[in-house]
């Protein structure tokens, strides 16, 4: 499938002591919903900080709108949503000063959305005697939807989600999912969406294109689509185990049998064992391809 990136990039390499994050190459699709999913440590963070202008120590090139080559660049901000689970506000900040902040900063911020939003999600903005909460105040979930409600009340191209399910409740991880969809649906096709997760669980129906990283390499990609015709999901009894593993990309066992991620090019070489097949999800299969490269044993 040919289509333009929103954001790509060569060479991108950040170093540290212990980690090194190094893409040679790497692309966002525009008009589609893109999951980055990774184990805790795997670069997703150190990635999105770069793309986002947060992190400008790093080596390599970033191309972002197909032909803007910096971040800093006039008006690129302005089309970028950012989120982090970081300290994204001063703690002593209020709701209201950051309404007013987001105001000064940017030109496509809508107050009127801010707080219809906040209301939306029921962020409570007001503590005992009706003065105004603090960031410090609120839960991380709350912190995490006024976040959402910040990005999602300008008009933007792209949004750039850092864990955003992860402080939230299950109700409100289905939530996000329906504003992201609704972010979509009102771009008529020129906004994207790149968050990252260690569980895509919550979030794969939402969820377009995929990238698979493991300590600080892409180890796969694509339309999730695609890759549920590239991979298979394999059960049998143990029986069958010892003949199914040289054919295999993962598995896990039990005293019940085991359950394995296989190529579908491999289904020849299966077809003679007493095993069941199935389409995985995109979690499944996630899961089975991080275990292939973890270092966790």
């Amino acid at each position: 499938m040919n289509t333009q990136n929103v954001i790509s990039g060569t060479n991108i390499r950040k170093e540290f002591k212990k980690f090194t994050l190094d893409l040679p190459e790497f692309k966002i699709p525009k008009g589609y919903v893109t999951a980055l999913i990774g184990e805790n440590g795997s670069g997703k963070s150190t990635l999105l900080n770069i793309l986002s202008g947060i992190r400008m120590d790093f080596k390599g090139d970033v191309e972002y709108f197909e032909g803007i080559n910096s971040v800093d660049a006039e008006g690129v901000k302005e089309r970028i949503g950012f989120v982090t689970p970081n300290d994204y506000f001063f703690p002593t900040w209020t709701i209201q000063q950051i309404e007013e902040l987001s105001s000064l900063l940017f030109e496509n911020f809508s107050k009127e959305a801010f707080v219809s939003l906040l209301q939306e999600l029921d962020v409570q903005t007001e503590g005992f005697g009706k003065k105004q909460k603090k960031i410090s105040e609120l839960s991380d979930g709350n912190r995490m939807k006024v976040m959402l409600a910040g990005v999602l009340a300008r008009k933007t191209d792209l949004l750039m989600l850092d864990e955003p399910a992860s402080p939230l409740d299950p109700l409100m991880r289905e939530k996000l999912c329906d504003l992201i969809r609704t972010y979509m649906e009102n771009g008529a096709g020129e906004r994207s969406v790149f968050f990252s997760t260690h569980n895509v669980t919550d979030m794969e129906n939402v969820t377009d294109y995929c990238i698979i990283m493991e300590d600080g390499e892409i180890v796969e990609q694509g339309f999730v689509e695609d890759l549920k015709e590239k991979y298979i999901l394999v059960k049998g009894e143990l029986g069958s185990y010892e003949r199914t593993i040289p054919h295999i990309v993962s598995s896990t066992k039990s005293s019940f049998g085991f359950e394995g991620l296989a190529l579908t090019e491999k289904m020849d070489a299966l077809s003679g064992l007493d095993l069941d097949f199935e389409t995985p999800t995109l979690s499944q299969m996630s899961v089975g391809i991080m275990r292939n490269y973890s270092k966790v044993v």
